[in-house]
């Protein structure tokens, strides 16, 4: 039997508004405080800001960015035997409160140490690499490392272990969640990628 028209077009009306107000439901950061406490805190420390060079610091990322990484962990876009486990346990609605509670705590600065390759790094993160059509890395993510919300994420400050690990992973095609990554890493050989790593650890 055929519903009539009307009705389609209301049953229609009735999913899209369900989807809207699913998108647009305020985070509840007391859960997601609690969630992170749960699931999160052993690897990031307890205010996102972890100690640890292998493991990124959180703090103050933009929400809608740890929320992509959280789905494509659990969907096995973004490889990551670890994080793919832990993603697994959580419900979109856990992954959008702890992605906004992480957001709303204060960064800890970085700093950078290798003070013979920061000069490149700095060359690079602002400038690119002009003959080998490498973009200027603060054309994305601001030339202080702040990230573009909703676009492109928070640099400023993160470990340069870590960010040499994903800019490696990139390059090999280890990580494949970003095109426009895998193409800008694939052009850098190692002593660059260790610059760039080193001189955004201590953006601020």
């Amino acid at each position: 039997m055929k519903l009539p028209v009307s009705l389609l077009c209301a049953a229609a009306a009735a999913v899209l508004s369900f989807s809207a107000q699913a998108q647009s439901a305020k985070p509840d950061l007391a859960k997601g405080a609690a969630a992170y406490g749960n699931v999160c805190v052993a690897c990031h420390a307890a205010d996102g800001n972890s100690s640890t060079p292998a493991n990124p610091k959180l703090a103050g990322q933009h929400p809608e960015y740890l929320i992509k990484q959280l789905q494509e962990y659990k969907s096995g876009k973004r490889a990551n035997a670890i994080m793919q486990g832990f993603a697994a346990t959580l419900s979109d609605d856990d992954m959008r409160n702890i992605a906004y509670w992480l957001a709303s705590q204060t960064p800890k600065e970085g700093a950078s140490t290798d003070k013979d390759l920061v000069t490149l790094g700095e060359r690079i993160y602002r400038g690119g690499i002009a003959d080998r059509q490498i973009a200027a890395c603060a054309g994305c993510h601001s030339p202080n490392g702040a990230g573009i919300p909703s676009q492109y994420p928070r640099l400023s400050g993160q470990h340069a272990e870590y960010t040499e690990t994903q800019l490696r992973h990139f390059r090999d095609g280890t990580r494949r969640n970003n095109a426009q990554m895998t193409g800008v890493a694939a052009k850098m050989n190692d002593r660059e990628i260790k610059a760039v790593s080193d001189y955004i650890a201590g953006l601020r």
